[in-house]
């Protein structure tokens, strides 16, 4: 099976897309092409040797085939004719704006290309926090109380020191601070809008337990993750979290009860089935009192989270095998055939 890696992406986590694309490759063994989206949304070929940091920070990249997309895939221009780059299925490995937005998700759907990733309305409500709390309330799992502050307004209530703010539509370590005072506070607040207009802000809990777990449906049988319990500081920065799967090849499982695992499984189940089929995601959860809450989903984790699976080359390839896209409705115009056989036609 030929995998085709989509990954960089007009977004503030292009970088840490393309490091997520170096190590695929040195992880997943699989036959793949790469697919690299500047920041202007156009599509190189990149050969598999040329996959390194420089090849992109030095532009280079621009020298490597151009690709652009029509029904049925990729394709590059030659001299006379057109030529279709060979895949099976293709990989969203394009993390933030882009990627996990859904704006991926309609291009494979609208072109008719099979694809690992959150389908359509599983990026838009994992992209939101605000529209992730909502759907997680809705399926039955818990998540702490918040406020949404629009850049430009005030706050309706008091603000409880400490708190955390994050902006809405972003992955939850850039642009994020914790404030214990007024001061702070108005920091924070001006350090998230200079990633988007609207921001979220949490009550900030101290040595809060957070647990990761990740998984996918295939078939009928859901396939789980290690659950790990990841190392932090005050809380889990950006480089801890985006920049630790580069250099992990594995991951310890936590330390908790079978009761605790139990939990955060069926937590994770309840997110994931149906709305995220085709994806392998990763979900963040916190513990309070024994109680699981989501504290966010990652539609397409770094690497796709391989540090936490034993096995996690047969498990891609399983799910690739069994992705499927939207079903086609067969349009045969059978209503505008019946106007033209009658007096007065449309």
């Amino acid at each position: 099976m030929k995998f085709g890696v989509l990954f960089g992406g007009n977004s503030y986590e292009h970088e840490i897309s393309i490091v997520s694309a170096v190590v695929l490759k040195k992880v997943f063994r699989g036959d793949m092409s790469f697919i690299f989206c500047d920041k202007d949304r156009n599509f190189y070929l990149i050969d598999t040797d040329k996959m390194n940091a420089k090849t992109f920070s030095s532009s280079a990249y621009k020298k490597e085939k151009q690709l652009f997309l029509k029904q049925g895939g990729f394709f590059e221009k030659t001299v006379l004719k057109e030529k279709k780059i060979e895949l099976d299925v293709c990989i969203n490995l394009i993390h933030g704006k882009d990627g996990e937005d859904g704006k991926i998700a309609a291009l494979m759907e609208f072109f008719d290309l099979r694809y690992i990733g959150p389908r359509i309305e599983a990026s838009v409500i994992s992209y939101n926090k605000e529209f992730t709390k909502l759907y997680a309330q809705k399926v039955g799992v818990k998540t702490l109380p918040y406020t949404v502050l629009k850049k430009g307004y005030e706050l309706a209530s008091t603000v409880e020191f400490p708190c955390i703010l994050k902006a809405l539509r972003l992955g939850s370590s850039i642009g994020l601070a914790v404030a214990n005072n007024k001061d702070e506070f108005e920091y924070a607040k001006d350090l998230a809008f200079e990633f988007d207009n609207e921001i979220l802000i949490e009550k900030f809990i101290k040595d809060v337990k957070e647990y990761n777990l990740a998984g996918c449906k295939i078939k009928d049988e859901m396939i789980f993750s290690i659950i790990e319990e990841p190392k932090k500081n005050e809380l889990l920065d950006f480089e801890q979290k985006y920049m630790s799967f580069s250099s992990s090849t594995s991951a310890k499982e936590a330390e908790i009860s079978d009761e605790l695992k139990q939990k955060i499984k069926d937590a994770f189940v309840k997110i994931y089935d149906p709305c995220f089929r085709g994806a392998l995601i990763r979900c963040d959860f916190f513990v309070i009192d024994n109680e699981v809450y989501l504290n966010e989903i990652n539609p397409n984790p770094g690497s796709l989270a391989n540090y936490l699976f034993d096995d996690f080359s047969v498990i891609l390839q399983r799910l690739a095998e069994c992705v499927r896209n939207e079903k086609h409705i067969d349009i045969d115009y059978a209503f505008l055939h019946s106007i033209n056989g009658q007096k007065g036609k449309l």
